[in-house]
């Protein structure tokens, strides 16, 4: 509450609900600009106001070691109070105008709360990964670089890795390959998810149709629940295990 960035980041989510809505007439329209938008741009920011904010409060963090305070407390603490409050950033910063518009009223309203459910995800899952790679790495520099990279893989590399196998493999059943792929990388889970949501998978032809068929089912849509869950929970569970362990 007390940083101003999180205000920047409102303000930025704010802005561009009310300029989409402003261009486009259509909120099912502006639901899936929405959606190339925060499939990249929440885990960049999550990333790096994660790994900034471990490194800028290490000393504060050194100050409350000294008290008699859980670690875990400590650790969790901050993670939480980083990934939540960029997490009402989004949802509080889109909801304003969406609402305002008669988002209540129309039909996107599923899509639009997948929109928001996914990027809080997303923010979760980003600020643990960056707040693992701080907790590792002392050189500022170092962890920072690390932090980038990890967004840039996730985000751009993995994809091209990804389409460079189903190309020399195409020969070879590639199903279960493709969905494994898939939930391996959360970015590109939950663009599945909100492409499917949006009935526009056909525009991914073969890949679309086999998408539709796994995580359009029930067990499908469990299972990615379940895998983003635990993409938020083992990182969590790491910050915890390497706080305990990290010598101060």
């Amino acid at each position: 509450m007390r940083s101003r960035w999180s205000y920047v980041y409102f303000a930025f989510y704010l802005l561009l609900g009310i300029v989409l809505l402003f261009l486009n007439n259509d909120l099912s329209k502006a639901v899936i600009t929405l959606m190339n938008v925060i499939i990249v741009l929440v885990p960049l920011i999550s990333t790096v106001f994660g790994i900034m904010y471990y490194y800028n409060s290490k000393e504060f963090t050194e100050l409350l070691l000294a008290q008699p305070v859980k670690r875990s407390s400590i650790f969790l603490g901050q993670y939480l109070g980083v990934s939540l409050s960029l997490s009402l950033s989004l949802i509080i910063g889109l909801g304003i105008p969406f609402i305002i518009y008669g988002i209540f009223k129309s039909a996107a309203i599923w899509d639009f709360s997948l929109l928001l459910i996914t990027g809080t995800f997303l923010t979760l899952i980003f600020t643990a990964l960056s707040f693992n790679i701080a907790l590792v790495n002392e050189n500022k520099i170092k962890g920072f670089g690390y932090a980038i990279l990890l967004w840039l893989f996730m985000a751009v590399i993995y994809d091209g890795l990804f389409l460079m196998s189903l190309l020399i493999f195409e020969e070879y059943p590639l199903d279960t390959f493709s969905i494994a792929a898939t939930l391996f990388n959360p970015i590109d889970l939950t663009r599945v998810l909100i492409l499917l949501k949006l009935d526009i998978a056909a525009l991914l032809g073969y890949t679309g149709a086999l998408f539709q068929k796994f995580f359009g089912a029930n067990f499908g849509i469990l299972l990615s629940s379940v895998v983003l869950l635990l993409w938020v929970l083992i990182p969590a569970f790491f910050i915890q295990r390497k706080a305990k362990r990290k010598d101060f």
